[in-house]
């Protein structure tokens, strides 16, 4: 028996009574976790095994093979954000991308963002914004981190005047074909995103125009180079549609 602190990212039902609790964990990083008769309404477990849930599992530990859930300390059950239909929606996007990205890169960094950014997210930040940040990052942990350091194409760090996710990152004006052009703001707002500690963040505000623009950008740049395709960010993306 061993105690691990972590995330369900995603619940399966299984059997008439039970679930398998996929568990993004410090100490073993992506887990299957078997929780018996947690569907019934008496059931000890049935609060700690669904999706979202920050805590502390006791488990039967097997590597490998599917473990199965003793009983669980919840640390968050982010009630906040679980209020809000728009929150919610990121927030799952984001537990769905955590996995994608484990999953390729065996990163345990992975899971210290995942959890920072869902706590700002309960604190009240623009969930738009934290995404963002997290796909930046994340891209490193993939091996396909944008230039934004200096221009894609020369290496020219002065004069940069757009984004391209087709030649890579920063573009700058000597190199500049017929990309489309972003503000100054979100040139410097990219590189912010990607260097910032996301738990140290007290103020974060981001005009319209930005947050458009580097959503753009991470759209078309995940598309092309990372070949993680979720459904929950199909919904984002409509959800953003509505709110236009």
């Amino acid at each position: 028996m061993e105690e691990v602190e972590g995330i369900v990212i995603n619940e399966t039902e299984y059997s008439e009574t039970s679930k398998i609790l996929n568990i993004l964990t410090f100490q073993h990083g992506l887990i299957g976790v078997i929780s018996k008769g947690c569907r019934n309404l008496k059931s000890p477990l049935r609060s700690v095994s669904s999706k979202l849930t920050y805590a502390k599992f006791i488990i039967y530990y097997k590597e490998g093979k599917l473990s199965t859930l003793k009983e669980a300390t919840v640390i968050n059950q982010f009630k906040n954000l679980k209020r809000d239909i728009t929150k919610i929606s990121y927030a799952s996007y984001l537990l769905e991308l955590s996995g994608g990205v484990y999953k390729q890169s065996y990163e345990k960094e992975v899971l210290s963002l995942l959890i920072s950014a869902l706590l700002k997210i309960e604190e009240g930040f623009d969930p738009l914004v934290i995404m963002n940040i997290i796909e930046l990052k994340y891209l490193n942990f993939l091996g396909v981190l944008p230039i934004i350091d200096s221009c894609a194409i020369c290496g020219k760090k002065t004069n940069i005047v757009t984004l391209s996710s087709y030649k890579g990152g920063y573009i700058c004006n000597d190199c500049y074909t017929n990309e489309t052009k972003v503000s100054d703001k979100t040139i410097k707002l990219i590189r912010m995103f990607y260097y910032v500690d996301i738990s140290k963040i007290t103020k974060l505000e981001v005009s319209r125009e930005s947050k458009n623009e580097i959503n753009i950008f991470l759209n078309d740049y995940y598309e092309r180079y990372t070949g993680l395709y979720l459904k929950s960010k199909k919904f984002i993306m409509d959800l953003q549609k509505l709110e236009t």
